[in-house]
């Protein structure tokens, strides 16, 4: 089974119905797996906290929820993770291309990268980094993980990763 395949899979598996997703080359398979799927509502996002919003609306209406994005607007969604979706305990996904490691493209995107895991770590939230294709085995358990424990989780996943896709 393809990653995008298993994502998807996984997400389907725990109750994820709505997905919002930003538009990412490295996240282009998945959220065309998303699209292809009956079992997920796809809503695409201008924003990342826009689609944190979405999700936590969702949430609120009894739907389990997740979104798709880059690390490169993890500053723009400090204010609404902490204020809505930390403050209200929304369990909430975050699958997040981590762009500006090793094997990234564009230079640019190095900036973000340095600071991506200290602003998660400064939250409090759990974060996971994706390496290898095999990574996503994990994504089970850590979907489990965030819906019990009623919080947002992170889970880079790097260019090494989507080699694998």
């Amino acid at each position: 089974m393809s990653v995008n395949k298993k994502i998807v899979t996984d997400l389907i598996d725990n109750g994820v119905e709505f997905v919002t997703t930003v538009p990412c080359k490295q996240l282009a398979g998945v959220i065309d797996e998303i699209d292809r799927s009956d079992s997920i509502y796809h809503i695409p996002s201008n924003k990342e906290d826009e689609g944190m919003g979405l999700c936590a609306g969702a949430s609120m209406g009894g739907k389990r929820s997740a979104i798709i994005m880059q690390n490169t607007a993890i500053g723009v969604t400090i204010n609404t993770l902490v204020t809505l979706i930390q403050y209200y305990h929304i369990p909430l996904p975050m699958l997040i291309s981590y762009r500006g490691e090793l094997g990234e493209p564009v230079a640019c995107q190095t900036e973000m990268a340095v600071h991506t895991k200290a602003l998660l770590a400064q939250l409090s939230i759990p974060t996971y980094h994706f390496h290898a294709a095999a990574d996503v085995d994990e994504l089970d358990a850590i979907l489990k993980y965030c819906f019990m424990s009623k919080k947002p989780v992170a889970i880079l996943t790097d260019a090494s990763f989507w080699k694998g896709a």
